[in-house]
């Protein structure tokens, strides 16, 4: 033990006298073991921000939506204004086969696409209202901020309520507390119950999937939907009127389990196929699938990050390994005398290897507390560009960079970054042990 502790007292001491050079070679180490950390983190961030975006969909969730189709916009009438009805999508029909066939799902739920236009006095938004049941609530994974949301009341009172989205109670009532206010779609009045928490962000997987940002939607009783509105939704573009005629725009259909998602979802398109050959009006979103496909990319991503990152940590091993073997030609001289007064080889191969040990543990250390600083300075960093003086304005307001730090990396990192100094301190150590006594006195 003592043996030990002075061969450690020896090469702390050489480290201390050149300091600046040691400082140099753990450099390497330094920041390849902060790149490893730095790579993991947003890798991981990114991964994590983007499979919540898929589970707030629920991964035991089927979503079938109807789309229209290409060809549909082919119809036409004469005139410079072209008017046509488009029939696509689900019927009531394809919901009941689909309710017979899975009666051990959690829930299927329904929504029927409303009106062409959301009015509140002179502001107006392209419909994203929708007929639905008070399932959807939870089988969306939706949440009340304030108010209530639909219940089997209204639907049987065919009650002319609505529960709206975060950022469409955001945009017609900016002033005004929405609870009890009024929205109309195209002619037809109804009066706000509930508005629902904020889902995400706008551009987020979750948003993709269902072709639309979530927060804008308004909710009403499906009976009422059918009732007033029928299954026309009559909807302006520049130049032309278009009317869809669409019996169900979407259905989630909720799995027992996780498991039994891929093959519900097969039987789910078998269903479809019968009355859709094509599907080329017909979409089967499966949040589990991309779930899963999301997981099995950001693991490739973070191999490759790591692995390029450890490209860092080999340069910064063979500049130890050049460093080391540079002192060696240095302290000949001082080998020679410490054989001469009775140090063995594996003297000698101790004190080399406990300073490119002390350097690789020092570099690894420092490059942790680097890696760690950084991966928390970036999350911080990046939405507050746009803040910045001059500059700022090059960056969008709504950027983002999460990252996740994990133990993994903090680990792994640093045993390689100990391991390769070891391993290239290795050859140096071996080289001064068997320096010549008689010839490492005379050397200059």
């Amino acid at each position: 033990m003592t043996f030990f502790l002075e061969i450690v007292r020896l090469g702390l001491g050489n480290l201390r006298r050149h300091a600046l050079r040691s400082f140099l070679t753990a450099l390497g180490i330094i920041l390849g073991v902060a790149a490893v950390i730095t790579n993991s983190s947003i890798g991981e961030g990114s991964k994590r921000e983007a499979l919540d975006q898929i589970e707030r969909l629920g991964a035991k969730n089927i979503i079938i939506r109807s789309t229209k189709p290409p060809e549909s916009a082919a119809a036409g009438g004469s005139g410079g204004r072209r008017s046509f009805v488009s029939r696509f999508g689900i019927t009531r029909a394809e919901l009941n086969v689909i309710r017979a066939e899975f009666p051990d799902a959690e829930a299927i739920v329904p929504l029927k696409t409303v009106g062409g236009q959301i009015l509140k006095d002179n502001l107006r938004r392209t419909s994203q209202a929708y007929g639905t049941t008070p399932e959807l609530l939870a089988a969306a994974r939706l949440s009340v901020d304030r108010g209530r949301y639909l219940t089997v009341a209204d639907m049987e009172d065919r009650g002319s309520v609505a529960v709206i989205g975060a950022r469409l109670a955001k945009a017609m009532f900016a002033v005004d507390d929405p609870l009890g206010q009024t929205l109309r779609i195209d002619n037809k009045a109804f009066t706000v119950i509930g508005i629902l928490a904020e889902v995400g962000d706008a551009g987020g997987a979750g948003a993709s999937l269902v072709g639309r940002d979530l927060n804008f939607d308004m909710h009403i009783p499906l009976t009422t939907a059918e009732e007033m509105f029928g299954d026309t939704v009559m909807r302006a573009t520049s130049g032309s009127m278009s009317s869809e005629a669409v019996q169900i725009s979407e259905v989630y259909l909720v799995a027992p389990a996780r498991e039994d998602v891929p093959l519900y979802a097969q039987l789910v398109e078998r269903i479809l196929r019968v009355n859709h050959p094509d599907m080329n009006d017909v979409v089967i979103n499966v949040p589990y699938e991309l779930l899963r496909s999301a997981e099995k990319t950001a693991r490739t991503w973070n191999l490759v990050l790591t692995a390029i990152a450890g490209i860092s940590l080999l340069v910064g091993g063979i500049g130890i390994m050049n460093i080391m073997l540079a002192s060696v030609t240095e302290r000949t001289r001082e080998i020679g005398i410490r054989r001469a007064l009775g140090a063995t080889r594996r003297n000698i191969v101790w004190q080399f290897l406990v300073e490119t040990g002390v350097l690789s543990a020092a570099g690894g250390m420092a490059g942790v507390a680097l890696g760690v600083g950084l991966s928390i300075s970036i999350a911080w960093l990046v939405p507050n560009l746009h803040n910045l003086p001059v500059i700022g304005g090059s960056f969008p307001a709504d950027a983002r960079l999460p990252t996740r730090l994990t133990e993994w990396s903090i680990l792994v990192a640093f045993a390689v970054a100990a391991t390769t100094g070891l391993v290239f301190g290795l050859y140096p150590a071996i080289k001064a042990s068997r320096q010549d006594p008689i010839v490492a006195l005379r050397h200059d």
